[in-house]
């Protein structure tokens, strides 16, 4: 990759993608410019769009148009500010929503300073905490909640440490792949099941001392996992649909919601909630990661330069129960 010049990813098609050289826009009045030092795939939203997992006339399908520029998590240096800029400085590290790219422009009132206890590889969490935040939001946590997280991927794990951070009681995570116990434990989970969520039900209530789950989480965006949601959950109880499928259609409402009078309410990334913008929902992150209250050890697993673009997406696909932070290092 050419040190002088500006390089980004872009998806021409289903499952082809390539670096490609671009010209990087003037910086104006109230931005900064930023050499990135590393990206943050989003394996579960970049594998649907990559795949193209989702059926026509979904939101999905409307919003996957090409060329498709995926990434939206991104740490790096400002190199230069614009007009009016005062909060930041050349030299500053920051991260911000934007894609996999060596360089941005980008607003500065949307980059947010990192501590200097972060390190930029661990700082770009940030904008999958920010979705799992939703969440949290949307889960209404009470002191002394039993949770259960159903997928433990990135989204799983982020919201495992913000119902840690809530006050929930128990935090229990399924998922039927093993290799991602280590995370969901050192994470703060109180058991992790190995097993899918339609198979763990009398995993789940042994873990928790024969009591079902007042909030479930469904984390995965599997259509199948939201009827096993709704069984999992104890009455009154809340369920949260925070993975994001590409296949609405195949999720199935039961019965469990009118003989358990259950809550059912969903969370994204585009939703506002009063109060918490980007900038607030970061600025708690980073305290509570700097106070050891949210763990991110051990969440990066694998790390790769841009040049290998097409490798890093084949190890997201092929070595799924091996893989959780896949990184773009730009910094050479």
């Amino acid at each position: 990759m050419k040190t002088n010049s500006s390089f980004r990813l872009v998806f021409h098609g289903k499952q082809q993608v390539e670096l490609e050289p671009f010209e990087l826009p003037e910086v104006a009045a109230g931005q900064v410019k930023v050499k990135v030092h590393c990206t943050l795939m989003s394996t579960g939203t970049e594998n649907i769009v990559f795949n193209r997992l989702f059926d026509e006339g979904t939101h999905w399908d409307k919003w996957v148009k090409y060329p498709f520029y995926p990434g939206y998590a991104a740490g790096g240096e400002v190199e230069s500010v614009g007009d009016g800029v005062e909060t930041l400085k050349p030299g500053d590290r920051v991260v911000f929503r934007g894609g996999h790219a060596s360089h941005a422009v980008v607003n500065a009132g949307e980059c947010y300073p990192v501590p200097a206890e972060v390190p930029l590889s661990e700082a770009v969490w940030f904008a999958l905490a920010k979705i799992a935040f939703h969440g949290a939001v949307a889960a209404n946590y009470r002191l002394g909640d039993r949770v259960l997280i159903i997928g433990a991927g990135p989204i799983g794990q982020m919201s495992l440490r913000w119902a840690r951070a809530a006050g929930a009681l128990k935090v229990l995570v399924a998922d039927p792949l093993k290799e991602r116990e280590t995370i969901a434990l050192t994470g703060g989970a109180s058991a992790y099941i190995s097993s899918p969520a339609g198979e763990a039900r009398e995993e789940i209530l042994e873990a928790d001392d024969g009591c079902p789950p007042n909030v479930v989480i469904d984390s995965t965006g599997h259509p199948a996992v939201f009827a096993a949601a709704l069984d999992l959950a104890g009455k009154g109880g809340r369920v949260v649909i925070l993975g994001d499928t590409g296949q609405p259609a195949r999720q199935t409402l039961t019965g469990d919601v009118m003989m358990k009078g259950l809550s059912i309410v969903g969370a994204h990334d585009g939703h506002q909630i009063p109060g918490w913008d980007q900038g607030a929902i970061t600025g708690l992150f980073f305290s509570l990661v700097r106070d050891g209250r949210f763990s991110l050890g051990g969440l990066n697993t694998h790390t790769f330069v841009p040049d290998q673009c097409v490798e890093a997406y084949t190890c997201a696909n092929r070595d799924r129960s091996k893989t959780m932070g896949i990184l773009f290092n730009w910094k050479s």
